[in-house]
């Protein structure tokens, strides 16, 4: 899972960077001294999980929850044992853990978020025969490395691909993947026939295509920009009465 750290203790920020580099299950993107950097970091990049400081100065914790729209999975962690019953007032909070922090409770606490996660969005029968009908007619398989471990994504699941800097976003229906490569090599090792640059920072999954407007289209709950210079070959690309 793809998380971020927002704790105002630079120290807190370490030990919980720490025990997750020891979990084969996280991968940390960024940490933030502070909520508001990390709202402005969710506008653009969501996560799958936040490690988030209850009790920090000005604006805790649990404003940061109320603030961001469709929270990820949340893990609380605090000196104050006594938040703990406030904490799971909020569907978005999985775990509370009180300060200091060992490894085998920080274990506890992802396995919560993780099993949460796969029940988020259970593939369906119907998504399911299409994708591996779709597979049948390419390799579907496309391994990234990520903080040193080589991960498996099925290209079919693979809904978006945004170039951010020196760094690919992979969004799939249940996971997201940060990757430091470029979008044309990326886009070289998958599909043509499925998969399309619609701008200069996207590459899409026609087939996951919910609604097409004048310069964007719709995946799941994400519009995607559609540049002019490539809108003409992706409405020839698609299958149109």
């Amino acid at each position: 899972m793809n998380c971020i750290i927002i704790d105002d203790e630079e120290t807190s920020r370490e030990i919980i960077l720490y025990l997750a580099k020891n979990n084969p299950n996280i991968n940390v993107l960024e940490t933030f001294s502070n909520a508001t950097s990390g709202i402005k970091y969710l506008n653009d990049s969501p996560v799958d999980l936040i490690f988030l400081n209850v009790s920090m100065p000005m604006f805790n914790g649990f404003d940061f929850i109320k603030t961001i729209k469709n929270p990820p999975n949340i893990i609380l962690s605090s000196l104050d044992k006594s938040f703990a019953i406030d904490a799971f007032e909020y569907k978005c909070v999985v775990d509370y853990l009180a300060k200091p922090i060992t490894q085998e409770r920080f274990n506890k606490g992802v396995e919560k978020a993780l099993s949460i996660h796969k029940e988020v969005i259970p593939p369906t029968l119907e998504n399911k025969k299409k994708e591996e009908s779709f597979s049948e007619d390419s390799k579907d398989d496309l391994y990234v490395s990520i903080d040193r471990r080589l991960v498996k994504i099925d290209i079919p699941s693979i809904n978006i691909i945004e170039a951010k800097g020196d760094y690919i976003f992979l969004k799939t229906s249940s996971k997201n993947f940060m990757v430091h490569s470029t979008l044309k090599k990326i886009k070289d090792k998958l599909p043509q026939d499925y998969f399309f640059k619609v701008h200069r920072s996207y590459v899409i999954n026609t087939k996951k295509i919910i609604d097409i407007e004048d310069s964007s289209v719709l995946i799941e709950r994400d519009v995607i920009p559609v540049s002019r210079s490539h809108r003409k070959e992706l409405l020839r690309r698609l299958n149109l009465l």
